[in-house]
């Protein structure tokens, strides 16, 4: 499994849209993208303009499949007019399993 977690830091007055448009790529990508295992999009407890999105994936492969597909480029299109980011967090292969 590849998995990553990666952080925004969104306008405050469109956090509303950032969570709108990250819960409906997580929505699409899970329904759409064989793979495609998990998508969480998190709040930051201390900073309400953080958030972050822990993904899983059956592999990097998958991931990329990801990275190139229709949601992916929606959600940037949008979100990258008001939040800055990703910052990687952490990126790496389950301690495992078979795919790493």
């Amino acid at each position: 499994m590849y998995q990553f977690l990666v952080s925004f830091t969104v306008q405050a007055e469109h956090r509303d849209d950032f969570v709108r448009a990250a819960k409906k790529t997580a929505r699409d990508s899970l329904a759409s993208e064989p793979g495609s295992h998990r998508f969480e999009v998190i709040a930051d407890e201390n900073d309400p303009n953080v958030f972050y999105l822990n993904e899983v994936y059956a592999d990097l492969d998958a991931f990329d499949t990801h990275a190139s597909g229709p949601y992916f480029g929606a959600f940037f299109a949008e979100a990258g007019a008001y939040a800055e980011g990703p910052a990687w967090l952490m990126r790496g292969n389950l301690i495992g399993d078979d795919a790493a």
